[in-house]
């Protein structure tokens, strides 16, 4: 068998033979002297352009031969594209690489992303790492791209408009209130807590009424109670309303009588200690809260009482300037003073209590000599400078005792509300009028309810900037 006719070479010069040895290449791979192009594997896509791979070295087969190199004028062209719109396949060879110190013109090559139905294009960034993309509010993360800790990083870029996340946009979905009596604490007791029909619209009435009674007091409030009239429940007045402000908020609240004529305010609260107004202002070592502790009584609601004095004749000495002292002692350490005042507006301690006051709560009771005594008073004290006390006042009109009135209680609340802030009344309770210590547990419902609606309308008046009387 004989070998292949190779085409003549072009003469360089003498050679040894002009024919082909017996190991000499196939015929197609007579232009590289190797093996062919299609044998050849191909280059990974960082090698660069194909057009760019160099030409393979020349190979002899023996000492003085020449072979035969690739024609340089007709260098191979890649393969176009068919006309039309293509969708890049994983294993396409035809598109040109950027080599390592290149950078392809125009826009990055789209990829597909699997979690995905549509393609999406890919941004490119510094040093040729692919960015994060925004998938349906959800950052995805394309392969070889950066690692979690970028976004992390650059927050700013993915949040709504540029803005950064922050966490007071968190929706939190709050659990409902339960109700805490009716039907609906039977369903909800029942069903085992699957069932929750919510508060009644009373229920959340009282929050907001609870919402107003706990508002921040800046410094102390001083709260004078008086009625020229004995017997109208002045006293017990005092105790519920300052059992009230005790037992919903969470500051100190304190009673002080101030009555000169053997008040009784002391005797509606369990008695713990002796000491009275007197003993306070003859102690020398009041530093600390609990040096004042030590003289006052404390209601099962944390409201603390300072008794008046019981000596007749020592109680009548209790001046203004012995008041201005105690009020000075108790602003350092309580937040509410309430002052149970007497029935005369012309004795020494009432100018001090009336001059420091920040607000006032006037007794009427449901008859019409108790009502003219309650409209004397606000006359008094327009005439006596005290006209800011009038108008920010609160009228309390009293039952004290079981029955119907024998006055338009509805005409006297219009009354009193066209001279002063607001009017409440106040029913008729059995356990008030045993003239005993008063637990607000015992109270009924109404009663309860009524004290907790004047103490939120008394409770107004904390947030405002409320300038005493200018000899106070």
């Amino acid at each position: 068998m004989t070998a292949p006719e190779y085409p003549p070479a072009p003469w360089t010069g003498p050679a040894e033979s002009t024919r082909a040895p017996e190991n000499a290449p196939p015929p197609h791979s007579a232009y590289t002297g190797g093996p062919g192009l299609a044998d050849r594997p191909a280059p990974p896509p960082s090698q660069g352009n194909p057009q760019q791979w160099p030409a393979p070295e020349a190979s002899s087969s023996g000492a003085g031969r020449q072979s035969y190199a690739p024609e340089q004028s007709r260098p191979r062209q890649p393969i176009a594209p068919p006309p039309g719109p293509q969708i890049p396949g994983p294993h396409q060879q035809w598109q040109q690489h950027p080599g390592p110190q290149q950078q392809a013109p125009g826009p990055a090559p789209a990829q597909y992303n699997p979690a995905a139905p549509q393609w999406q294009q890919q941004p490119q960034q510094q040093g040729g790492a692919p960015g994060w993309q925004q998938q349906g509010g959800v950052p995805a993360r394309p392969q070889g791209g950066p690692p979690p800790q970028q976004w992390q990083q650059n927050p700013a870029q993915f949040g709504a408009g540029g803005s950064v996340p922050s966490l007071e946009d968190v929706a939190v979905r709050r659990a409902k209130k339960t109700s805490g009596q009716g039907w609906r604490k039977v369903v909800h007791h029942a069903s085992g807590g699957r069932i929750n029909p919510g508060m009644s619209a009373e229920e959340r009435r009282l929050q907001e009424l609870v919402a107003r009674i706990r508002q921040p007091v800046r410094g102390d409030y001083r709260i004078a109670v008086l009625s020229l009239k004995g017997g109208v429940g002045k006293t017990t007045t005092t105790i519920g309303l300052g059992s009230t402000f005790a037992s919903v908020r969470g500051d100190r609240v304190i009673a002080v009588d101030a009555n000169p004529d053997f008040g009784t305010l002391s005797q509606r609260v369990p008695l713990q200690t002796r000491s009275t107004v007197r003993d306070l202002l003859l102690d020398p070592a009041i530093e600390r809260y609990s040096d004042v502790r030590r003289h006052t009584s404390q209601a099962t609601s944390r409201l603390e009482v300072l008794a008046s004095e019981r000596d007749p004749a020592a109680s009548e000495a209790f001046n203004e300037d012995e008041y201005r002292a105690v009020a000075r002692i108790l602003q350092r350490f309580y937040n509410i003073i309430l002052t149970d005042c007497g029935t005369g507006l012309m004795h020494s301690a009432m100018a001090g209590v009336l001059q420091l006051a920040h607000s006032l709560v006037l007794i009427s009771p449901t008859a019409i000599d108790g009502a003219q005594s309650a409209s004397a008073t606000l006359d008094w004290l327009s005439l006596h400078g005290y006209h800011h006390l009038v108008q920010n006042a609160v009228v309390v009109i009293n039952s004290p005792r079981d029955g119907t009135p024998n006055i338009d209680v509805q005409q006297l609340r219009q009354y009193f509300l066209s001279r002063c802030r607001a009017v409440h009344m106040i029913p008729f309770d059995p356990h008030m009028s045993e003239g005993a210590e008063i637990d607000l547990l015992r109270l009924e419902k109404q009663t309860k309810r009524a004290y907790v609606e004047l103490a939120a309308t008394v409770a107004d008046d904390f947030t405002q900037s409320y300038r005493p009387h200018p000899g106070g």
